[in-house]
């Protein structure tokens, strides 16, 4: 399955910022980079901005109807910022995330600076509006800026994100009861050491679910994305953790249900990163197959070669 990324141009190293220059992020450019296929775009020189250009910056009261104005020229490009976005909207279907450039008055998921109109007093509360446009477009898909991918929590989860978005795209052209059950189930580890309130609540709805709905499809997949929305406590990792302990309690002795139990603590507990138990449940996986914890994503939820999860 071949995952195409959308990303801001100059994170990948090409010369479109206002002042001639990158943002070349090495994890997009190297490390996810193998893994994925990018849809590059900077929306700015897509409107026919030049480079260099002048500066934008965003001005309003609030976010939700904040303007992208050249200062220099007094120009307002908000519209045709938030039209970009419609425009390559058959590019834009067939993304599985989207790595934003932080702080950029078109690209900015959060914190970029809002100015009073005519003043230079600024509060970090706008949002880009082509990321804000964006988010419009498609609830469901991942978004991430490259700053917060520095954090090796919002990383892994962002990647997460990614591969699952991508499945259920898939998953999309010929969708059916069975095939959405068999995706929940293969997921349900995943969205429980998330967010246990939409695990439970999805749960529910997919018992009492009678016909299958474009509609249904698409609260499912956003609800879903939601749960998924912020990276894993400690805590509910090690509910998981111990969840998943329970099925091997009659193929271990008594030392190796201690050392199992060990470290999973020892992962509570901050002495431990998650690879560790997962190794070892992994292991005696392999040596006590049970069929349900095969088909949980939980376990390998993207390429192991990122080692994401050496970090958590």
């Amino acid at each position: 399955m071949s995952i195409k990324v959308g990303i801001s141009a100059c994170l990948l190293g090409q010369k479109v910022r206002y002042d001639g220059g990158h943002k070349g992020s090495q994890f997009c450019q190297h490390d996810l980079g193998e893994f994925v296929e990018y849809v590059a775009l900077c929306p700015e020189v897509g409107i026919g901005l030049p480079v260099p250009r002048p500066t934008i910056r965003l001005e309003g009261s609030n976010s939700a109807d904040a303007s992208a104005v050249i200062p220099k020229t007094n120009t307002d490009v908000t519209e045709a910022l938030s039209n970009f976005a419609d425009q390559h909207s058959e590019r834009l279907a067939h993304i599985s995330g989207y790595v934003l450039c932080a702080k950029s008055p078109s690209c900015g998921m959060e914190r970029v600076r809002l100015y009073e109109p005519s003043q230079q007093a600024n509060r970090k509360e706008g949002v880009g509006i082509f990321a804000r446009r964006l988010r419009e477009l498609y609830p469901a898909l991942p978004m991430e800026e490259d700053g917060r991918l520095n954090d090796p929590l919002l990383r892994e989860n962002f990647v997460l994100r990614l591969y699952v978005y991508a499945e259920w795209q898939e998953l999309q052209r010929k969708l059916t009861k069975k095939s959405l059950y068999d995706f929940h189930t293969r997921h349900k580890l995943l969205l429980l050491a998330h967010n246990q309130s939409i695990y439970r609540a999805l749960g529910r709805r997919l018992g009492e679910l009678t016909e299958l709905t474009p509609a249904f499809a698409n609260e499912y997949i956003q609800a879903f994305m939601d749960g998924l929305g912020k990276p894993a406590t400690r805590s509910n990792h090690t509910n998981v953790l111990q969840h998943v302990q329970g099925y091997f309690k009659s193929d271990l002795d008594e030392d190796q249900r201690a050392e199992l139990a060990e470290v999973i603590l020892a992962y509570h507990g901050g002495e431990q990163p998650l690879i560790a138990p997962l190794t070892l449940l992994k292991h005696y996986q392999r040596a006590f197959p049970k069929p349900y914890l095969k088909g949980q994503s939980y376990f390998q939820p993207y390429p192991e070669k990122l080692r994401l999860r050496y970090g958590l």
